[in-house]
């Protein structure tokens, strides 16, 4: 069978005809969860009410937990950091100071107003971002994000290396993705990450896949990757306090 998802036409999520360029931000430091949701809520509404450019917002946050409209309080194993009910999809998952959030506003309006494709094409911009690094990220129709394979680990072991939860709201999304560069791995041990308890499945990390990868260097793959993907990018990358 055909996966719908790895068939996506990708032209269909280029800039809208005369739209303006997709706006890039880069947090100068770790920006709070509430602080970041209601950045969004408030950007999204602009790009909704045609006031404001799409923008991709790059950030980490400080460590903490966040469970999706799907997430289960049985999942958090060990509260030892705080933990935030969220509007977009999935379940549990950790953010902190090492992994790449990219918090995307776009115009599914104008664009192709179609969920499934959308993470369809977020997920291709991961796989993308990860082939700059020879790092070959794969999908799995019964589990969100993507995956690595881990033969060193043992036979059908998986490792998941980046995070996808999105939201909507009157078809411009916000939320995005997570993608691990050199997180502190054993703070996903406090959670059932995306509710997989599959002792073969775990979490990695470009660093702990062996790659000596920057912040700066995901960045860059990043933003190729997605004018691929979603079309044209603005040039200026203004860093922003949080």
């Amino acid at each position: 069978m055909v996966n719908d998802r790895q068939s996506l036409d990708l032209t269909t999520f280029a800039r809208p005809q005369g739209g303006a360029d997709v706006e890039w931000r880069i947090a100068a430091a770790p920006v709070p969860y509430p602080e970041a949701v209601a950045a969004m809520e408030a950007r999204a509404a602009g790009v909704a009410d045609q006031k404001a450019s799409e923008l991709v917002w790059l950030l980490e946050h400080p460590p903490l937990y966040t469970s999706g409209t799907s997430g289960r309080q049985d999942d958090l194993l060990d509260p030892r950091f705080p933990l935030f009910t969220t509007g977009r999809g999935g379940q549990l998952t950790y953010h902190g100071p090492g992994q790449r959030v990219a918090y995307v506003m776009l115009d599914l309006k104008r664009r192709r107003p179609d969920v499934r494709a959308y993470v369809a094409g977020l997920e291709e911009w991961i796989i993308r971002t990860l082939d700059a690094f020879n790092v070959r990220g794969e999908r799995r129709e019964d589990r969100v994000g993507v995956w690595v394979k881990r033969p060193d680990k043992g036979a059908g072991h998986e490792d998941k290396i980046a995070a996808i939860g999105v939201r909507l709201r009157r078809w411009v999304s916000f939320h995005g993705i997570a993608i691990n560069v050199e997180p502190e791995l054993s703070h996903f041990q406090a959670i059932v990450p995306c509710g997989v308890v599959d002792p073969r499945y775990g979490v990695t990390s470009l660093v702990d896949l062996g790659l000596p990868v920057t912040m700066e260097d995901v960045d860059v793959a990043l933003r190729q990757a997605f004018g691929e993907v979603f079309g044209a990018t603005a040039m200026r990358l203004p860093e922003v306090a949080s």
